[in-house]
């Protein structure tokens, strides 16, 4: 889940997924290594990087999977790129729409490779997650975001509008959209709902309402935990992670706006200067098998991309989809969503 850091039930931060910041295994002495750049809670004990790594060294015989974690994320290597750098890294696993439109716009030459015709099992992608007009970014998985609230303490918002009511006055927690996958997407969703003409009246109303905005999931879902408000933007499955015997389910109840969730489907792509571009090549159609995708989406608490997969368990039973997915566009984004969040920033965040 795309830098969304698990907390236990008590609320404590999981720090084997959180704080790892470097690699995962050595260097092979003999054979190939590819280099993976990704996210810190991707990899880990108990995570969708640790399963993948172990099973698919194991399948690749004299191959060594390594982890990289750059703190800016693919800033990192837009960067390197704009800088004539070595990039050192085969494969960003991690792309978000957003992202891939800033790399695009913030570089001349491409950074990433389209290889998209010679990895298997491209074909059974579900095609509404697909994001790249130019092939180059396979989706792997995809979340829903929405509301988590308290049932107790609120009754389910059912439209954006509800949650200007008295009765929500100081009941939102949310991310900041600089810096936060789920905070970005929950404002773009809110932009797909009021329009770029009246998102920042609508935020305007919702910071007068009392919206508390926090820099990180990690730091909102927690402030949630503590009982600082009875709302908090997150993800669809959060009760496949906290149900439990002993759990309050009461407190993680989700709320879709208008009967929607905002799709964020999260993609791999190759490196043009990738220096192990066929190995690259088959771990992203490793990753798209049908074992891989049960693994990936009960590890990192997202759904599947791929067609027909069924996780099974606790993942089938309380992942939850939305009754209308809306999500924008490569195309819709270009020239826009970084003006929407500069703006969005300019008048909420600094006033």
């Amino acid at each position: 889940m795309k830098r969304r850091t698990l907390l236990k039930r008590s609320g404590a931060s999981v720090a084997g997924a959180a704080a790892l910041t470097g690699c995962l295994g050595g260097s092979s002495s003999s054979g190939q290594t590819l280099t993976v750049a990704t996210y810190s809670s991707f990899t880990g004990e108990d995570t969708a990087g640790n399963w993948l790594k172990s099973a698919f060294e194991d399948e690749q015989a004299d191959t060594t999977v390594e982890f990289t974690t750059p703190e800016s994320g693919v800033n990192e290597f837009i960067q390197r790129k704009s800088e004539g750098a070595p990039i050192d890294a085969d494969l960003f696993v991690g792309l978000n729409t957003g992202e891939l439109v800033r790399a695009d716009e913030q570089l001349d030459d491409p950074l990433f490779a389209s290889t998209t015709d010679q990895v298997q099992g491209v074909d059974t992608v579900k095609p509404e997650l697909n994001f790249d007009p130019d092939n180059r970014v396979i989706p792997y998985d995809t979340g829903y975001i929405s509301l988590v609230y308290d049932e107790g303490e609120v009754e389910e918002p059912a439209t954006f509008d509800t949650l200007l009511e008295p009765e929500y006055e100081d009941g939102l927690i949310t991310q900041n959209a600089q810096q936060s996958d789920p905070g970005r997407a929950f404002l773009l969703w809110t932009i797909n709902e009021k329009g770029a003409d009246g998102y920042l009246d609508y935020w305007s109303q919702l910071a007068d309402n009392g919206v508390q905005i926090i820099s990180s999931w990690g730091d909102a879902y927690e402030a949630y935990q503590n009982e600082e408000a009875p709302m908090v933007v997150s993800y669809s499955t959060d009760q496949v992670f906290y149900n439990g015997e002993g759990v309050d389910m009461s407190r993680h109840q989700v709320g879709f706006l208008n009967d929607q969730g905002y799709a964020n489907p999260e993609g791999m792509a190759e490196f043009v200067d990738a220096e192990n571009p066929e190995l690259a090549r088959e771990f992203m159609s490793f990753m798209l098998t049908n074992e891989a995708q049960s693994e990936i989406a009960t590890r990192n608490v997202q759904f599947p991309s791929v067609e027909g997969v069924d996780p099974g368990g606790d993942f089938s039973e309380f992942a939850l989809e939305p009754p209308e997915p809306v999500t924008f566009s490569y195309d819709e984004l270009v020239g826009n969503v970084s003006g929407w969040i500069d703006d969005w920033a300019r008048q909420i965040v600094s006033n």
